[in-house]
């Protein structure tokens, strides 16, 4: 059916341009008045664009700035739509759902032809819905990417509707290889207390959220299926009397606050001095492992390696993303590894979908070259294990 539509959609703008004056579509006009609350605006002009190209006004919404992965995604996003002459109004939700919806609204009031949505509230489906019904409406494409929607709810409930983000269980199944295997090769070195265990945190970005759930569960799952297999016992939750196995950031950012001000309260009674210190941290995102890092640095850990020396006792800590600032850290010495979240290959991805709308092609068209799902049109950015051994 999608493509039936593409065919006709095309013929018609065939015939209007053959019948029109024949001239080159105007380019976009740039915006003088300054950009509303929590939006900030790109407009770029392209003096190379065929007849058939659409002047796209495209409207993305991120569900919060502050977040460090999705903050290259934007900067990569505005590099390659500038370069392809689109029109972008960027917008920050601040973690706020209703606040992203009204933003939403209120983009569609203003002529949006393209919907990007980083939406914010994950543990249901209702927000998504919402904003797919009111552009089902008006008939403007919806792209969600990152943070994982409904199948059936969401993209299968409208044509032209899509998903661009991974495969969540891969980064949790990737750090608990990594962790795994760092572990079976510096196990003794890690105990720290001699007993025979690993003590481990696990910082949680938010609940409900698939990357977080499937990164929380396979990373220790993973990680003590390779130490029993080597011998070794599982892993050990820092606080045996926990009833969940994590700390989660309960606003929700995923963020490196939230982690330091976990981290720093936990050492107050799991150090060395009390013979039970932490010592290994695994974190669902790079932000959250640098805030630990940070509380850990101020109490005389993970100061890194200089000519080959450590320069203090330096506890493991694993995060995912692979972001600039976790690669100076791994580089340093002062983080074990990430698992990366290809930030340019999700821009890509995404702006490979933009094309299509500009050219009035079908949503999905030109996607053989990517991971996509069978029975839904979800495209699959593959994630990498990131050690600083290579930056593959």
């Amino acid at each position: 059916m999608k493509k039936k539509l593409s065919f006709i959609l095309a013929a018609i703008m065939a015939v209007s341009m053959l019948a029109g004056c024949g001239g080159a579509a105007s380019g976009s006009e740039s915006e003088s008045a300054s950009a509303p609350a929590g939006e900030s605006s790109s407009v770029s002009e392209s003096t190379e664009k065929t007849p058939a190209a659409k002047d796209l006004k495209v409207h993305v919404f991120y569900y919060d700035y502050s977040d460090i992965y999705i903050s290259s995604v934007r900067t990569e996003m505005d590099k390659q739509l500038k370069e392809m002459g689109v029109e972008v109004k960027n917008w920050d939700g601040g973690g706020s759902q209703p606040t992203q919806t009204d933003q939403v609204k209120t983009a569609i009031t203003a002529g949006a032809d393209l919907l990007i949505v980083n939406i914010v509230e994950t543990s249901t489906s209702d927000p998504a819905k919402d904003i797919v019904e009111a552009a089902r409406a008006k008939d403007i494409p919806v792209i969600f990417f990152n943070r994982e929607v409904a199948d059936n709810e969401v993209i299968n409930s409208y044509e032209k509707c899509a998903f661009v983000g991974t495969n969540a269980p891969d980064a949790g199944h990737m750090q608990g290889e990594m962790i795994g295997n760092f572990l079976k090769e510096n196990f003794d070195k890690t105990d720290l207390n001699g007993d025979g265990k690993i003590s481990y945190v696990m910082f949680k970005g938010q609940e409900g959220n698939a990357e977080a759930e499937a990164r929380t569960q396979y990373a220790v799952e993973d990680a003590n299926k390779l130490l029993t297999e080597a011998g070794k016992p599982e892993l050990d939750y820092y606080d045996a009397g926990a009833s969940t196995k994590y700390l989660v950031d309960t606003a929700g950012k995923w963020s490196a606050q939230a982690a330091n001000d976990y981290m720093v309260s936990l050492l107050g009674s799991y150090n060395e001095g009390n013979n039970n210190m932490v010592e290994l941290i695994i974190c669902n995102n790079d932000g959250m492992a640098e805030g630990a890092i940070s509380a850990l640095q101020n109490v005389g850990y993970n100061k890194g390696v200089q000519d080959g020396k450590e320069l203090s006792v330096n506890i493991p800590v694993f995060g995912v993303d692979a972001t600039d600032s976790a690669k100076a850290l791994i580089k340093a010495g002062s983080m074990t590894g990430s698992i990366k979240q290809d930030a340019i290959g999700m821009a890509t991805t995404i702006n490979t979908l933009v094309k299509n709308v500009q050219d009035g092609a079908e949503l999905m068209a030109n996607t053989d070259q990517f991971t996509v799902d069978s029975d839904v049109d979800k495209i699959r950015v593959p994630y990498q294990m990131y050690d600083g051994a290579s930056e593959g």
